[in-house]
């Protein structure tokens, strides 16, 4: 494709230019109106300098993506509000062996949780968590902070839903979950491992340092406050014959001597025990009853009063033939305040059983999502389906839900399919790739090498989705000329490297800027995590986990 004309050229260009200032820099001074309505800023210019007609700026948005997108944010939100990531959290700290192998646990979660349920998300609900564990246990947060971002944008890398570009790849390309899996999972995992070992070769000497003791009180024995310990006094009354219990015969306490002030003689009569002045007040009732049509008999005793419940709790002692006239302590016919805590205990245990039984359904409903994915079903309607599903499944009206999801993000990538379309009609990107590709065949390590180079540049310059539309195409017709399995592996190697890129800096991924964000913003375990810090990590660990996945990516 040649150049269009002059105009169409610096006009498409300009509108370009304000939505890449937009999306990279969302605040900036001159128009700080973030980077939804610079998307859409760059639509709506690119239709008024005519460099695209508004059919084909409507043409131009991609729907399939889009509603893959949609799909499996409202699925994220079903997991969230499942405890998903809440027990993903507490993966992380159960029974940690110390600051590294926390730090390794929170690279390998990352990872996996980022390539289910991508990588935005798994920053947005673990960064603080993170960050309070490393607080916790008196440690520096920048390791984690780092391990949390740079894993999950790697690990996002392994699957079709993990990210945003590979959304966009897996539509544009047409390659299925599974050999999108196939190809990539391998190098995830030794990407991931790689930047594990990094970092805590990076970090060593931080991490190796003893924590300082936080003042927490010695071993010993359990203070117990003291209206725990008066609430378990059964003064005055004296017990005998302790040795003899046995949990198969139920009690076989002797009758206790027993003082008291007052003396129910009412066999109907229900007792009640009245507010006590002082621990030596005690109101203490005995109630008598011998039936001689029953086997048994029965002495029904208050005994103390229960402080824990602001209240007294009667008791009664009872007396059986079989066991030679011990005595049990048992409870009084219930109150009516006792009855309706027990119908509130039994509320709250069907409420348990339904929320079990709805995370039970959640959970599965994800794990069929993934199989149907994995068979090769349409990636968007099975996304939409288990989202309608879920919504369905819900039973209450499902705007709560659904406002949570971005439709700020859905805008933006309207608006940036738009802009993205408009540009390539200025035919600029078609014309640099032109000089770029006769060196950047995949056929060779030299090609792969270079191809991987603007791939890398281009993706924290443009950012990695644009790069994804301007190559991808591009990227594809070079490879299919050489093989059929080069282009599905071309496809594949810009998945990779596009995604990886992403850890070079700070504003290279919006995994990055969750995380910074969410960890400068935190309420009690704020922490700033600067482009300077990011950036002496990020480039030693892009650059090697790149070039080792790339070469497992080539090798499939």
């Amino acid at each position: 494709m040649a150049l269009a004309g002059t105009s169409k050229v610096v006009l498409g260009c300009i509108a370009f230019g304000i939505f890449w200032v937009m999306a990279v820099f969302p605040t900036v001074p001159f128009m700080p109106v973030g980077r939804t309505a610079g998307s859409l800023l760059g639509a709506m210019l690119m239709v008024l300098f005519r460099v695209i007609s508004p059919e084909d700026a409507y043409a131009a948005i991609d729907l399939p993506i889009i509603g893959l997108l949609f799909g499996t944010m409202v699925v994220s939100i079903f997991l969230e509000r499942a405890d998903m990531f809440k027990y993903l959290g507490n993966l992380l700290s159960w029974k940690s062996r110390g600051s590294k192998d926390l730090l390794f646990r929170v690279c390998i979660v990352s990872a996996f949780a980022s390539a289910l349920f991508t990588n935005d998300t798994c920053c947005v609900v673990l960064t603080e968590f993170i960050l309070k564990v490393a607080r916790q246990n008196n440690l520096p947060p920048q390791p984690f902070l780092l391990a949390l971002a740079t894993s999950s944008n790697i690990g996002s890398a392994a699957t079709p839903i993990g990210n945003p570009q590979n959304l966009v790849i897996a539509v544009e390309s047409g390659i299925s979950f599974g050999q999108f899996l196939l190809g990539v999972f391998p190098a995830m995992i030794v990407g991931v491992l790689t930047n594990a070992a990094i970092l805590l070769l990076y970090f060593w000497k931080y991490l190796s340092v003893e924590k300082d003791q936080e003042g927490g009180q010695p071993e010993g024995p359990e203070v117990v406050a003291d209206d725990e310990v008066t609430s378990h006094r059964f003064t005055p009354a004296r017990m005998s014959h302790v040795s003899s219990l046995n949990p198969d015969d139920v009690d076989c306490i002797s009758e206790p001597i027993i003082r008291s002030n007052s003396v129910s003689t009412s066999v109907n009569e229900n007792l009640r025990s009245r507010s006590i002045n002082s621990e030596a007040d005690i109101q203490l009732a005995i109630k008598s009853l011998r039936s001689s049509s029953m086997s048994h008999e029965m002495v029904e005793v208050s005994t103390v009063p229960d402080r824990r419940d602001e209240g007294a709790s009667s008791r009664k002692f009872t007396r059986t033939a079989s066991q030679q006239r011990s005595v049990i302590i048992e409870d009084l016919p219930p109150s009516p305040e006792a009855n309706g805590e027990k119908e509130k205990e039994a509320e709250v245990e069907e409420k348990r059983w339904k929320i079990l039984v709805w995370k039970t359904a959640v959970y599965l409903i994800t794990l069929g999502m993934l199989i149907a994915l994995l068979m090769g079903l349409n990636m968007s309607w099975t996304a939409i389906t288990a989202a309608l599903v879920l919504l369905a499944l819900d039973f209450t009206d499902a705007q709560a839900c659904l406002e949570k999801v971005s439709y700020s993000l859905l805008i933006f990538f309207c608006g940036m399919f738009i802009t993205v379309d408009g540009f390539n009609k200025t035919g600029i990107p078609n014309t640099l790739w032109e000089l770029v590709e006769p060196y950047s065949r995949i056929d060779s390590a030299k090609g792969v090498a270079l191809l991987a180079v603007v791939i890398l540049i281009l993706s924290n310059v443009a950012s990695n989705v644009p790069t994804v539309l301007l190559l991808g195409t591009r990227v594809a017709a070079s490879a299919a000329a050489i093989s059929h399995g080069s282009e599905r592996k071309a496809w594949l190697i810009l998945a990779w490297v596009s995604t990886v890129a992403g850890n070079l800096t700070l504003l290279g991924s919006a995994a990055n800027l969750i995380v910074c964000e969410q960890a400068r913003r935190a309420q009690f375990f704020g922490y700033n995590l600067t482009f300077w810090s990011h950036l002496r990590f990020g480039v030693p660990s892009t650059i090697i986990v790149t070039a080792i996945g790339l070469l497992i990516v080539i090798s499939y």
